[in-house]
């Protein structure tokens, strides 16, 4: 291992279940074949499973990190300062250098700067736009160790008028650090060409061993995430499936997740009487059973960085109805059936399309489409950014 690059992956969490960390761990794994990977994570020690996506399965190494405290006069001048320049200030790159010192304080720069130092890394990988940023602001100190951030959001989740992450009024500021960067790795091309610097496109691959083939007879619509705030549409699904069943008295829809929003869709689902055609299932490390027992997948998403449940779907055979988001788009082109995002009507349509469809031949297409987001593929990609 002495003669190996050291890789270090920077990350809030690895240790929990969610889209992130199942795709870092994914990568970590198959990185860790021929470099000497380090994660460094916000996770609490406690937590530490390497169970958990098959983690214990790599030789990897781990290091638990955790912020100091700012004392109270410093924190309310960086507060102030923050608010200021949030509201007030032009955003230009010397106002965004000062807001770097005021969201992230020297004693939280220097404490991540000399854990990361530690480990002698020859490439950084900033997890997440937070931490990317995050690394961005300790540059200085890491000398000429390559820094990679790996942006996981689409560019209009992040920085749109909506955005439940940062927001339009660092969207600046954001771009300003992570062009500081020797590389910023996005999920999509048309992510790519929002920032305005040069970014790297490497798709998420897929990340599970597919089980059985669906045999299209069952009936079921199938939706898997996790239930955060607005994100995934499920609510949406919920309102749609409810117009669609009123003509249709034999599909059934199951909905795979967990999270805050979890009441809103019993509330639904009790409101519209559909207890039994919609079945809410808790989150599994067996969700192969699911995408083999359905017949059609649905992605409401109002947002995605890149749909990975899209590529499961298709690995399994299923045809796809998707909200019109661009990585949907760009992940299988004119193959799909698309609604208008957040249009329930239209998602209602699609849905009656889809039991209309010649399932076979859309799924043979489905299982060519997903070949082309194999492992194999996507870890050449990310070594040549790695490497060059």
């Amino acid at each position: 291992m002495q003669n190996m690059k050291k890789i270090c992956f920077l990350t809030d969490s690895i240790f929990s279940f969610g889209g992130v960390q199942r795709v870092t761990a994914v990568i970590a794994k198959e990185l860790a074949k021929e470099y000497d990977v380090t994660i460094v994570t916000l996770d609490d020690s406690k937590t530490m499973d390497t169970t958990i996506y098959n983690l214990n399965e790599a030789d990897i190494k781990y290091r638990f990190f955790s912020f100091p405290q700012v004392n109270k006069f410093k924190k309310l001048c960086c507060k102030a300062y923050s608010a200021f320049y949030r509201k007030l200030l032009p955003q230009n790159r010397f106002t965004s250098n000062w807001y770097s010192h005021s969201s992230f304080p020297s004693e939280l720069r220097n404490a991540l700067s000399i854990e990361l130092s530690k480990g002698n890394y020859d490439v950084i990988i900033g997890d997440h736009a937070p931490l990317a940023v995050r690394l961005a602001n300790c540059k200085t100190q890491l000398g000429s160790t390559k820094l990679i951030g790996w942006i996981h959001n689409s560019y209009e989740a992040l920085f749109g008028e909506k955005s439940t992450y940062i927001g339009p009024e660092l969207k600046k500021h954001y771009e300003y650090q992570l062009e500081t960067l020797d590389a910023t790795v996005v999920l999509c091309q048309f992510d790519a060409q929002q920032y305005h610097f040069p970014t790297k496109v490497i798709y998420n691959p897929l990340t599970l061993v597919p089980g059985e083939r669906a045999k299209g007879n069952s009936k079921k619509f199938l939706a898997v995430g996790r239930f955060s705030r607005l994100h995934k549409g499920f609510d949406l699904l919920i309102e749609a499936f409810h117009i669609f069943a009123e003509n249709n008295k034999e599909w059934t829809l199951d909905i795979v997740g967990e999270g805050m929003e979890e009441p809103l869709y019993r509330q639904l689902i009790k409101k519209y009487k559909l207890d039994n055609r919609i079945t809410i299932h808790p989150f599994t490390n067996h969700i192969q059973q699911y995408y083999s027992d359905a017949q059609v997948y649905v992605l409401s998403s109002r947002w995605e960085g890149f749909g990975l449940v899209l590529v499961e779907a298709m690995a399994h055979g299923l045809p796809v109805i998707s909200s019109n988001l661009p990585t949907s788009q760009e992940i299988m082109g004119d193959w799909a059936l698309y609604f208008e995002n957040g249009n329930i009507n239209q998602l209602a349509q699609k849905m009656h399309e889809a039991t209309l469809i010649d399932w076979h031949q859309k799924s043979e297409e489905a299982l060519e489409i997903a070949k082309h987001f194999s492992i194999d593929t996507i870890i050449k990609q990310w070594k040549t950014v790695i490497d060059s």
